[in-house]
């Protein structure tokens, strides 16, 4: 099965599919469900006589997934006509074992005719895969399993990719609320140099009690506090990264591992809006607000993003 070229925007890494196809008397089912994980993690249950069809299946989802752990799940059943066979070797066994054991142990009962079908290996479905000696019935039967995988990834890649637009959306809300609030951070940072100058003047009238003070002096203390507190090159990063994050959102390919690093810058310049929030008055109150609403927002995207591929 060839690989297929990914298309625009990012896909979810939860799904469900089933394929099912049905040649010559036999049919194949496969059940495909994935969920997020950091990496590529195939779990295959499959009837005996499949094994040969593993690496196969295993290379046909690598070309299609890049992350999760998808749950294989593949069936192999007889339709129509003589979909039921009986082996009778092993059933003459069996009745040989309980003709023993009743003779042994003096029993009269019949043997349940019922209860002996049930027994394992008694009942196969007719050409099960586990009879397939020759290479030409495996490749038959290959060519089914392959067909039936195609169409269930196909599936499985529709339903991904609209939860893919789906965590987009949702995504690009976030996205513009951080948005919004970094450039209220800002607007608000401008007034914080003037409280500064004013609340350090109040401190010192208060401490020096009617001593004059040397506006100048006054003025570089004030610009010292202004820029220990000065955000502006936080606030620049923040805005790439969200910048990035659409980016990277309306791109193709896998962005899963991508968006988790942008996530973990953004939550860095968080951390550091607020350790270096000054504060006085209103302005530092309000930055304070802001920034750990911007710590929520990127916190909720953490959480939207575990689920991108």
């Amino acid at each position: 099965m060839k690989a297929t070229t990914a298309l625009s925007g990012i896909y979810s890494m939860t799904g469900f599919a089933q394929g099912r196809v049905e040649r010559d008397g036999s049919a194949v089912r496969i059940n495909l469900r994935s969920v997020n994980h950091r990496f590529l993690d195939l779990h295959l249950r499959m009837p005996d006589g499949f094994e040969v069809f593993e690496s196969r299946i295993r290379q046909a989802i690598r070309n299609k997934l890049r992350r999760g752990h998808v749950d294989v799940n593949v069936y192999y059943e007889a339709v129509g006509a003589g979909a039921v066979e009986v082996n009778h070797e092993l059933v003459q066994s069996y009745m040989k074992a309980v003709e023993r054991l009743r003779k042994e142990f003096s029993v009269k009962t019949e043997p349940d005719l019922v209860a002996l079908l049930r027994l394992p290996g008694v009942v196969a479905a007719s050409g099960s895969a586990g009879q397939l000696q020759s290479e030409e019935e495996q490749e038959k039967l290959g060519k089914q399993v392959d067909a039936c995988l195609e169409q269930a990834l196909n599936k499985l890649e529709t339903m991904r990719r609209s939860e893919g637009q789906a965590l987009t959306a949702e995504m690009q809300g976030l996205l513009g609320q951080i948005a919004t609030r970094t450039a209220e951070i800002e607007s608000f940072s401008e007034r914080v140099r003037p409280a500064i100058a004013r609340r350090l003047e109040e401190r010192l009238a208060e401490l020096l009690k009617g001593v004059q003070i040397d506006p100048l002096r006054l003025a570089q203390e004030a610009a010292i506090l202004a820029e220990r507190g000065d955000v502006s090159e936080e606030l620049a990063r923040l805005r790439s990264h969200v910048e990035q994050f659409r980016a990277l959102l309306s791109g193709a390919g896998e962005a899963g591992k991508k968006l988790d690093f942008l996530l973990q810058e953004m939550q860095r310049e968080a951390n550091t809006l607020l350790s270096k929030t000054p504060g006085v008055e209103s302005e530092g109150l309000a930055i304070t607000g802001l920034a750990l609403e911007v710590k929520s927002d990127i916190e909720k995207l953490r959480e939207q993003a575990q689920n991108v591929e």
